[in-house]
């Protein structure tokens, strides 16, 4: 049997012959092919297993972090250039989480060292666990020179604890001009929602209340940061660039210090509020709220402790009465009555016997003094009752109304400070608005002496009887001022701030002359409810009011202790006629107006010897003589105090 054997035309040289490749050729090329291979596995064996410890290092050694520059927040001067609230350099603590796997585990650590219990941590962990975990969070605000040490010597340990230099808010001691100046406190979440807050972070620093507030925008400047390369221990390594910090705006107040320490000096122990103004242009000279409260405990961390304190306390410290005590003026108002009296021409020819009191609608309405024949000329220095309820009844609860709100009553002045109130300046329309019901006539009897429903607050009676011894032009009070500020920002405060502002009521200078020769009469004419606070060589006018903060019926069931003694106001100004200042007093149970009158003579004082000085001991103005004390019929005591 033969054998065949198959070729395959492949195979096939050109001349048709079959090439075979030798078996050297092809193991050269296997050992080729192999020793390829080797070297690429050998190559990524290198990287992947033997490299990977140090290119990790490598990676982590080095990072790029953007750390902020925080802008020092401008200073605040008073009118005359004088410091009031500064800055000083600080050191916060954050907590970088990226630096860190497990946090539980160094929390002991960090709460020792840092003087923070470990709930606390917590709490500030989980107020922060939506935000993105790049974003440092404020864990202690200025730490303490161990605290810095502290951090420093455990660098490598707890590598997720970064300090950062800031400026830091120092304020006036005792609450001096607290609820004026206001304070910075960390931004809030409620806050952070509200759109004109769309710019800040959690853990920025923000304006709360005061001119810090108004003015957050100028104040806070704007921050800066610096590129730094650091190692995986946080430790810097050099730097890429920075963009600089753009320091707040330095803000100059129309407050005077020496006039602020002569209030807060004139209510040290007292509950109330005191305001001087400039009522030729609204700037507030001084202003001061008791009790008070120290803001510098809010610029770094509020304490639980100082807040329950502040917070249970039942006269509010926090309130800033000068704009949120909207309570009865008493018999202040009785300016602002006889302004409508003699305008409507009532009280001109309007003559009243005080015999102690009238009666009106079948109700007995008491004074406090049986005065006799009593006309306008006397009505306001002997601030009888009985002229005011018959004046009252004359004119009627809408009328009343239409005077005390063109003088700013029952509305927000436009001060440039937060929250402040309106009052309530009552009429027809008012009560059936709030309380569905009709006005009735024996209610407008209460209202003529400043009682009812009436209410303001001493910011308001500062500017409405500033405006009616100015012949009728009221201004703005502002504590700002207005040069101090872009146009476009003045312009929207103004928008933010709205109230009764800058206005001009008709006052014929017979009436205008009347009255303020009547308020010199408070307190230079024996007569007056204020003549123990005159002032001699001075000429200082006002208004006294005593006003009851319950009535006869419900104190006679009390023990009559100190809360139901009577608020005592005043309101006064030198000179009585276009006057250079005006005080508004108001001491919470302080029991009579001529008790507050003393309180606004010290302020007044201080203006005028301060204006003496400054002018070579000449008068702050030219005024005219007061009226004579005997042109004024005598009075009928039966009472020893005034009023």
């Amino acid at each position: 049997m033969e054998l065949t054997h198959h070729i395959d035309p492949n195979d096939l040289g050109p001349n048709g012959k079959a090439e075979k490749v030798s078996a050297g050729k092809l193991h050269a090329a296997q050992y080729i092919v192999a020793f390829i291979l080797i070297i690429l596995i050998t190559g990524l064996w290198r990287l992947q297993v033997l490299g990977a410890d140090n290119f990790r290092a490598l990676a982590e050694a080095n990072r790029i972090r953007k750390v902020p520059i925080l802008a020092p927040r401008g200073r605040l001067f008073d009118r005359e250039g004088r410091l009031l609230v500064d800055n000083y350099p600080s050191v916060s603590c954050y907590l970088l989480r990226e630096q860190v796997k497990d946090l539980d585990v160094d929390l002991p650590l960090i709460s020792q060292g840092l003087h923070i219990p470990i709930e606390q941590i917590q709490s500030t962990l989980r107020r922060y666990q939506i935000a993105p975990k790049y974003q440092p969070i404020p864990l202690k605000q200025d730490i303490s020179p161990d605290e810095q040490a502290f951090i420093a010597a455990h660098r490598d340990e707890l590598p997720e604890l970064e300090t950062l230099d800031e400026q830091r808010r120092l304020y006036p001691r005792d609450g001096f001009a607290a609820h004026l100046i206001g304070y910075v406190g960390e931004v809030s979440e409620q806050m952070l929602d509200d759109p004109r807050y769309a710019f800040y972070s959690p853990g920025d620093v923000v304006g709360r209340s005061g001119v810090e507030q108004t003015y957050d925008a100028l104040l806070r400047g704007k921050d800066g940061s610096r590129d730094v390369i650091v190692n995986s221990h946080g430790k810097e390594l050099g730097h890429l660039g920075q963009e600089l910090a753009v320091p707040g705006k330095d803000l100059k107040l129309t407050i005077d210090l020496d006039l602020q320490i002569a209030a807060e000096k004139a209510l040290d122990g007292k509950n109330g509020a005191i305001v001087a103004m400039d009522p030729h242009t609204g700037e507030i000279l001084a202003m001061v709220s008791r009790p008070t409260f120290d803001p510098n405990q809010f610029s770094v961390r509020l304490t639980k402790n100082y807040w329950n304190e502040i917070l249970n306390n039942p006269d509010h410290p926090l309130l800033n009465k000068s704009l949120q005590a909207q309570l009865a003026p008493g018999s202040t108002f009785k300016i602002i009555m006889s302004v409508a009296g003699l305008q409507e021409n009532v009280a001109q020819t309007m003559h009243v016997s005080c015999n102690g009191g009238a009666e009106f609608y079948g109700h007995f309405y008491a004074c406090d003094r049986h005065h006799g024949a009593v006309d306008i000329n006397n009505a306001i220095p002997y601030s009888c009752d009985t002229f005011y309820y018959t004046l009252a009844n004359r004119l009627g609860i809408d009328t009343i109304a239409k005077y005390a709100t063109s003088l700013g009553l029952g509305q927000k002045t436009g001060i440039d400070l937060p929250d402040e109130v309106t009052g309530t300046m009552p009429s027809t329309a008012w009560k059936l608005k709030t309380q569905h019901d009709k006005w009735f006539a024996g209610e407008t009897i209460s209202v003529g002496i400043g009682q009812g429903a009436v209410t303001a607050t001493p910011i308001q009676l500062a500017r409405a009887l500033s405006g009616v011894a100015n012949g009728g032009v009221l201004r703005r009070p502002h504590v700002v001022f207005a040069d101090e500020i872009p146009p476009d920002m003045l312009q929207a405060v103004r928008e933010s701030f709205p109230g009764s502002g800058d206005a001009t009521i008709p006052l014929t200078t017979e009436n205008w002359q009347l009255i303020t020769d009547a308020m010199a009469n408070v307190t230079s004419s024996p007569i007056g409810t204020a003549y123990a606070a005159h002032l001699e060589g001075v000429d200082f006018a006002g208004k006294t009011g005593t006003a009851q903060v319950i009535g006869h019926d419900a104190l006679a069931k009390t023990s009559k202790g100190h809360n139901t003694e009577p608020n005592a106001w005043f309101v006064g100004m030198a000179p009585r006629r276009n006057p250079d200042i005006v005080v508004a007093v108001l001491w919470e149970h302080g029991n009579w107006g001529n008790n507050s009158a003393k309180l606004a003579s010290q302020i007044i004082d201080a203006f005028v010897n301060k204006q003496r000085k400054r002018d070579n001991n000449i008068r702050i103005a030219t005024t005219p003589e007061p009226a004579k004390p005997e042109t004024i019929p005598s009075a009928t005591p039966t009472v020893p105090s005034a009023e």
